[in-house]
């Protein structure tokens, strides 16, 4: 993710205002390697700026991932992450408490056979891996 300067830029470009709330919901996501859901990021906002709504944040979140500067994840956790790393990578994912990470290691030749894309022009792959945390691990490892 931009440094929260540049993203106020890129706000400012794209015809935007750079507001408070904005520019708190940036500052949040800048460097967080959590890929927080929109309603962690809107209790870490609240305690800085109590009047922010939850409808708030999501639109910032909104904003941000229209403009390709944080992703939308899906990880079937029950609520949809957001990711500041826009870059090419894949996902952990804890199966047991829902923790998301990044994983940067490369599938090269990854490919769907022609026969089976139903139709489909394939753009981009995204790789998830599901297992246990280690903290989750150790939790099951004392319960045994």
């Amino acid at each position: 993710m931009r440094s929260p300067t540049e993203l106020s830029e890129i706000l400012r470009a794209s015809g935007r205002k750079v507001t408070p709330q904005r520019q708190l919901v940036v500052r949040l996501l800048h460097g967080n390697e959590r890929h927080p859901t929109a309603e962690a990021v809107y209790l870490a906002a609240v305690e800085a700026m109590p009047g922010i709504s939850l409808r708030t944040v999501y639109s910032v979140l909104n904003e941000l991932a229209d403009l390709g500067e944080i992703q939308v994840l899906d990880m079937g956790t029950g609520s949809s992450r957001f990711d500041p790393n826009v870059g090419d990578h894949h996902h952990l994912v804890c199966t047991s408490c829902g923790a998301v990470h990044d994983l940067d290691l490369h599938f090269d030749g990854l490919t769907v056979p022609a026969e089976q894309r139903r139709g489909f022009t394939i753009g981009a792959a995204e790789v998830v891996f599901r297992g246990l945390c280690p903290d989750c691990n150790d939790r099951s490892a004392l319960s045994s």
